[in-house]
């Protein structure tokens, strides 16, 4: 009997878990260049020293929806959306590179280049443009600059946008909400990527969270049922051995 209260209190533990992870995703269904992340759950026998009677619950190992979201149409001249498989670059506060589909890019005081508070890197490092002026973005990611009361024909180059081209098995969701490398990318080809030359920007578009509500919400239902059986399981095994030990203390 012990060996189903055991099942199922590792399959309840797990459809918590689903069912925190779906909640993180819907409440990310307006977050610009957002992956929902997916979640499965396996069998894993429990291997001792006896015969292996026991099976637990686990969790396989954590991915993420790599369809494209809907892109929506700002006008503002610093939001971008990429290609597919195409991702901008942040310098984090380690130094470290990680990597977003969030283009919606901001200015600081001093002309620097940020995205979520991190600084946008450029094809020669992090980025920054000269004060108070217009910027621009081609379809390259060049960087283009005209200086308040400046004539049009002195718009100048100023920099060019980092673009990493990377597939969806060489990167990883980040707790920190980029994606991040994996190990065995970074063993066979660095922690830096460089840039690719062939991706392409659109400005004045933001990609939105490829979350479906609806299919989130169906899923969390789905996760409180499936929790609500396996308490009734270990409910229901317990009932029985209690009863088993009634009747054995009857002889």
């Amino acid at each position: 009997m012990d060996r189903v209260i055991y099942t199922a209190m590792s399959g309840a533990s797990q459809t918590l878990n689903q069912q925190a992870i779906t909640s993180h995703n819907l409440a990310n269904v307006s977050t610009v260049g957002f992956r929902a992340q997916l979640t499965a759950m396996k069998a894993v026998p429990i291997v001792g020293n006896d015969i292996p009677t026991r099976t637990m619950v686990a969790a396989t190992t954590p991915t993420y929806d790599s369809t494209m979201g809907a892109f929506n149409y700002t006008g503002r001249n610093l939001d971008v959306a990429l290609s597919q498989d195409d991702w901008l670059a942040v310098q984090l506060a380690d130094g470290r590179e990680a990597y977003t589909r969030n283009g919606a890019i901001d200015i600081d005081e001093n002309g620097g280049l940020y995205i979520q508070g991190h600084p946008l890197m450029g094809d020669n490092g992090v980025l920054t443009v000269p004060q108070q002026s217009q910027i621009s973005i081609s379809s390259d990611g060049t960087l283009s600059a005209l200086g308040a009361g400046d004539k049009p024909t002195t718009i100048a180059q100023v920099g060019k946008i980092k673009k990493v081209h990377l597939l969806p098995q060489e990167i990883e969701r980040g707790d920190d909400g980029f994606f991040h490398l994996t190990q065995a990318i970074q063993n066979e080809r660095g922690t830096v990527m460089p840039d690719n030359p062939k991706a392409q920007l659109m400005s004045g578009v933001l990609e939105g969270s490829n979350v479906n509500p609806v299919t989130a919400m169906v899923d969390l239902i789905s996760h409180a049922r499936q929790f609500e059986m396996q308490i009734k399981e270990i409910t229901t095994a317990d009932e029985n051995a209690q009863k088993a030990n009634q009747i054995l203390s009857l002889t």
